[in-house]
């Protein structure tokens, strides 16, 4: 060694440590705005019931149906998306999913006829939606983390929120300053906006970059791609569906679905808007119920990582019951602080009840768990695709709502009673799904 690079060498303090952040990070970041993007087709349907009833004189319960059938297939469509993942990877999965939720709405333009609207709206805005459900969060989060997985989950979760609290105030000065035209083809240009970003940024594995999953203490190799995902779909259910933990499971978040993507995001602007509430003002505080639905769904991931997660799906369920039974006293043509309370609490709660069920899967069904979430997702979707429906057919028949929020209290009840005797999985016992 020569003498100036020996001088060089004294002269150099050691470097020191690089913190390095986990590629595993900037695949969920990818994916949360991916979620975002996807999210512009969840900000549109309570914002077309009543556009669509003035123009073409379809009935709320024509429209609601169409709703359903575009919620149902969200939640059908997830398990089935999952396996697909497996197959296919990620990124061909998720791009060809936002190209199908584009065309759907972007179709919808041209519609005239009812049946048009179930097949647009209804049919392929609901497979691409289904294949962009949380069962895609859950998967990213299996494969890509092994510590903070209830925080990720929320805030993966949270990502579809975030996207309606952009886009629902959009959309609703764009459908009452223009028409509900432009605001569809807003949402299928939303949707075609995120397909590079998961083309060129959404990586399927930790292994494709040679990195361990987040908090492993192994490197673990990439599995090989799983034929036949829709018979492994179909597996996966059969058995799961001969254990007494998937039908709890399953049966209060059908209820969560009921009370939420069926009831309030489908029915609460054409609900005030019957109070003789402005349809921006409604739309601004569904937005708002978006703002702390980030807050409430984070939380609950960290709560998830700290608490008993049967005992959290409880108290969320319980809560939500309470204020929904209050909902039909407060909702009138002004905001008042009263409907800004129920609006944040509603928010706190409106998906907070993902990150346990998500941790309660991966206990009771391990590897399979992202497609048992799948399944338990669609019984979300299908508990909202009822509620979507009959909630139109009660304001045809009733001329209110009343009785759909009431009903949709006593069920949240229901569901914090089935959470808590969730049986525990005994350490040791192998998954049977």
């Amino acid at each position: 060694m020569t003498q100036t690079t020996e001088a060089a060498a004294v002269q150099q303090p050691p470097n020191p440590t690089r913190v390095r952040v986990h590629r595993a990070w900037f695949v969920a970041a990818v994916t949360f705005v991916t979620i975002i993007g996807a999210a512009a087709f969840r900000s549109v349907p309570g914002l077309l019931i009543d556009p669509l009833h003035a123009e073409f004189d379809w009935s709320r319960g024509t429209i609601g149906a169409a709703v359903s059938v575009n919620l149902a297939l969200y939640g059908l469509t997830a398990p089935f998306a999952a396996a697909l993942m497996d197959r296919f990877g990620i990124r061909r999965v998720v791009a060809v999913a936002l190209t199908v939720i584009a065309a759907g709405s972007w179709l919808t333009v041209w519609m005239t006829a009812a049946w048009q609207l179930m097949l647009c709206w209804g049919l392929l805005v609901g497979l691409g939606s289904g294949s962009m459900a949380l069962a895609f969060a859950a998967t990213v989060t299996n494969r890509w983390f092994t510590a903070r997985r209830g925080l990720v989950s929320g805030i993966l979760t949270a990502a579809s929120a975030s996207g309606q609290l952009i886009f629902l105030p959009l959309l609703s000065w764009i459908i009452e300053r223009y028409d509900w035209r432009p605001a569809a083809v807003t949402v299928a240009l939303a949707a075609l906006a995120v397909v590079p970003f998961v083309w060129l940024l959404l990586h399927d594995h930790p292994a494709d970059v040679g990195q361990k999953p987040y908090g492993a203490a192994e490197f673990v190799p990439k599995p090989p791609p799983v034929p036949g995902a829709a018979r492994r779909a179909v597996t996966v259910l059969l058995s799961a569906v001969r254990t007494g933990p998937f039908w709890l499971l399953a049966g209060t978040f059908a209820i969560c679905g009921a009370s939420t993507n069926g009831l309030i995001q489908t029915h609460f602007i054409p609900a005030a808007h019957d109070r003789h509430m402005p349809v921006q003002a409604a739309a601004s505080l569904l937005a708002v119920i978006g703002v702390f639905d980030v807050v409430g769904t984070i939380a609950s991931g960290w709560f998830t990582d700290r608490f008993e997660p049967r005992r959290l799906l409880a108290v969320y369920y319980a809560l939500r019951g309470v204020s929904l039974m209050f909902l039909p006293l407060l909702l009138g043509p002004a905001v008042h602080p009263p409907m800004i309370f129920f609006i944040v609490f509603y928010g706190l709660d409106w998906v907070a009840t993902v990150p346990p069920t998500l941790a309660l899967c991966r206990e009771q069904y391990g590897e399979d768990s992202a497609i048992v979430f799948g399944w338990v997702l669609a019984s979300h979707q299908v508990g909202a695709a009822v509620v979507a429906f009959l909630g139109g057919v009660a304001r045809d028949a009733f001329g209110s709502y009343n009785v759909v929020w009431y009903a949709s209290g006593a069920l949240c009840a229901a569901a914090a009673l089935m959470a808590l005797v969730i049986r525990r999985r005994a350490a040791g016992e192998v998954a049977v799904a």
